[in-house]
């Protein structure tokens, strides 16, 4: 109750301050500072992909230590409960990332999905003072109200659908409110836009099936990682708004199809979506990801030629001195700013929002967005390029609750 206070009484003072768009030359930096983090703090802030349950699946040799620290502070990753509260993060969409591997072997994907929403479901029953499922926005809103975090799901990866259409109202049920379509290879929905097979020239027939059911049921679709064809067909096909969940601008990437062209930005606006701007560096900055791409060559290279994973010391002490000598290829806050900024640009401030990819983009973070403690960084470069509150309001969550609710009001009235 008292958020929805603050936050009202922050409208009221922003509604008389900000008749004009500010710009760094009549604030102060720390001026600009503050009232970045009192933004953070008076808005709820959505975030469309963070990777923390497989983050956690991969320790889970350590599993119920890793639960209790969640709740507070931990040393590694980038999520945890004190740093997404100094970061005014609310609701943060889990990532139920099931890896295409997985698809090979027919129920492994299903599985899998359904053990990571057990391990979001376990974080919530053992913190319930600080963690609660979030099916919608009013159910976020509640949360927030309360205090608490709220976790959204989304699943990355269609796969665990599998060939069974039931399997999509299955993870309706359990509360996953988006689904990429596929991720790094073709699957039996659509093709990925990290293969080359094109195995459907898009999206399959059963994938159109996928996408009507989605619909039908309440499930935002998400068209990060398809190929564009997979992408136009889609457009044609739904009858609700489609998000891009983490996924960023191809003008600054020529040729790196994971990332959407302008075209493709427009017809998403066209379709009443939102693009969430994925924050690692080599989706946003070419440059850093040539560097990138360097890097994991020479570091898989190193790895075979010494017969080690990436787990062994002597590995952490070749990637140590690697950096040292070649230097890291970290791009900046402000090329993540200059993104949201080209899809304002674009189609308007209606269509945009943040899909971190925090604890799935590994060591490529950019300076000045590290963790979800980090929020108020962008927010405050966003206001030094003159955004106002309104448009910052609109990033943080009520363009992709727009989406929601609209996806959800289609589906109560199919």
């Amino acid at each position: 109750m008292l958020r929805i206070i603050l936050t009202g009484l922050m409208a009221i003072l922003l509604a008389g301050l900000w008749t004009c768009k500010p710009t760094a030359k009549v604030m102060s930096d720390e001026e600009l500072t503050q009232l970045a983090d009192s933004l953070a703090h008076a808005y709820i802030i959505t975030d469309g992909h963070v990777d923390l349950p497989y983050r956690m699946r991969v320790k889970n040799f350590q599993l119920e230590k890793e639960y209790l620290d969640i709740a507070e502070s931990t040393e590694g990753g980038d999520f945890d409960y004190a740093r997404a509260k100094a970061g005014g993060l609310d609701a943060p969409f889990m990532s139920i990332y099931v890896p295409a591997r997985y698809q090979e072997i027919r129920g492994r994907s299903k599985l899998e999905a359904d053990s990571l929403i057990d391990i979001v479901e376990r974080i919530v029953g053992q913190h319930p003072e600080k963690f609660g499922i979030a099916t919608s926005p009013a159910e976020v809103e509640a949360l927030v109200a309360e205090g608490k975090l709220a976790l959204p799901m989304g699943m990355e990866n269609g796969s665990p659908i599998e060939d069974d259409l039931a399997n999509v109202a299955h993870f309706q049920a359990r509360g996953v409110r988006y689904i990429t379509l596929t991720h790094g290879k073709d699957n039996l929905i659509c093709d990925s836009s990290y293969d080359t097979t094109r195995t459907w020239k898009g999206l399959s027939p059963f994938g159109r099936e996928v996408v009507k059911e989605m619909n039908r049921v309440g499930i935002m679709v998400d068209i990060s990682h398809v190929s564009d064809d997979a992408f136009y067909q889609t457009m044609e096909i739904t009858q609700a708004p489609a998000i891009a969940s983490h996924s960023s601008c191809r003008a600054f990437t020529p040729g790196f199809e994971r990332n959407m062209n302008d075209d493709m930005i427009k017809r998403l606006a066209e379709n009443g979506g939102v693009i969430q701007i994925n924050f690692g560096s080599t989706f946003i900055d070419s440059v850093s990801r040539s560097k990138g791409d360097k890097m994991r060559a020479d570091m898989r290279a190193w790895m075979e030629a010494n017969n080690v994973s990436r787990r062994d010391s002597a590995f952490q002490a070749y990637v140590e001195a690697y950096r040292k000598e070649h230097g890291d290829n970290y791009s900046d806050v402000k090329v993540v700013a200059d993104h949201i900024e080209h899809v304002i640009k674009l189609v308007g401030v209606d269509h945009v929002g943040f899909g971190s990819d925090f604890d799935g983009v590994g060591d490529s973070l950019p300076v000045g967005l590290k963790d979800v403690s980090d929020y108020p960084n962008l927010i405050k470069e966003l206001l030094k390029r003159g955004y106002s509150a309104e448009d910052i309001e609109k990033i943080c969550y009520k363009n992709v609750w727009r989406v929601w609710s609209k996806v959800q009001q289609i589906a109560q009235e199919a």
